[in-house]
């Protein structure tokens, strides 16, 4: 169940990280945030109220509350990074941040097998190898870099934080709609604070057209997000946090395929080789 639900979460999260990255290209980043998590809002909100989660409120619900304000800053960051591209690039390098919730587990006494020890080893190698590396060359792309690796340890954040939210179904269900409404709150007042500043909410010359015409791939992007997270915290809870932390953060080959596919971003040798040794790591994590 832990290596089905942190594969679930990888496709779920490489998919709305490629479908935000493309939106970040004609809409500011900030509005793609608060917008697809307000879409999320709506719907979690309509499910904690069918299925009575409101009756799981409790302290563990701060978890929540805290990868609600960490979440923005890196979505923001790691949205802008995708808009800088290439996504085949980017996407890698913010798996990262999988050294987060794989600390927490190991600093809690998780002592994985040998195969997983190997598993985590070389699926971590493959996804770094799978953006073809590029740390040198314009600014722009180590001002993306930068951004990437605030993203990454965000992301990590995220996930070790949320693991910790709830205990049950319907629990999660309200730790997710807690986290995504401290999303939209934080985001929405960053971007009050960057209009303010001067900058744009809404895409020049459009307006909202352009939003109206997103709204199903906000929707997407909000609501891709939201099922990862959670897919994560059943993995998380249901097995070794190592393994479905290392399993979850193969969402950057799904990323790097949906960009080869969609947008003919051609793979170097070097990113084939790593989705093969990510693919390699997978099987050693779930043997």
């Amino acid at each position: 169940m832990t290596a089905l639900f942190a594969l679930a979460t990888s496709l779920l999260w490489g998919l709305a990280d490629f479908g935000g990255g493309l939106l970040t290209r004609r809409i500011p980043a900030l509005t793609v945030v608060v917008a697809s998590q307000t879409i999320a809002v709506i719907v979690l909100g309509a499910i904690v109220i069918a299925t009575g989660g409101w009756t799981e409120w409790g302290p563990q619900l701060w978890f929540a509350v805290g990868a609600g304000l960490v979440g923005p800053v890196a979505m923001l960051s790691f949205y802008k990074a995708l808009a800088l591209g290439p996504m085949g690039v980017v996407s890698p390098l913010g798996s990262l941040g999988v050294v987060v919730p794989v600390g927490v587990g190991l600093f809690l006494g998780e002592r994985p097998g040998v195969p997983q020890f190997a598993g985590i080893a070389v699926a971590v190698v493959g996804i770094l190898l799978a953006g073809g590396p590029e740390l040198r060359g314009a600014p722009v792309q180590r001002q993306a870099v930068l951004l990437t690796l605030l993203a990454a340890f965000g992301f990590g954040a995220v996930m070790a934080l949320i693991s910790e939210a709830s205990s049950t179904m319907t629990g999660l269900f309200l730790a997710l709609f807690v986290q995504r409404v401290t999303n939209v709150a934080a985001g929405g007042a960053a971007l009050y604070v960057s209009v303010k500043r001067g900058g744009t909410a809404l895409p020049e010359g459009t307006g909202m057209g352009v939003i109206r015409a997103s709204l199903p791939a906000l929707a997407f992007v909000g609501l891709a997000d939201v099922a990862a997270n959670g897919t994560y915290s059943i993995a998380a809870q249901n097995g070794p946090v190592t393994v479905a932390a290392v399993l979850a953060s193969l969402y950057p080959v799904v990323t790097a395929l949906a960009a080869r596919m969609v947008l003919h971003e051609r793979l170097r040798g070097i990113q084939a080789a790593g989705a093969g040794l990510a693919l390699v790591g997978t099987v050693l994590l779930a043997s």
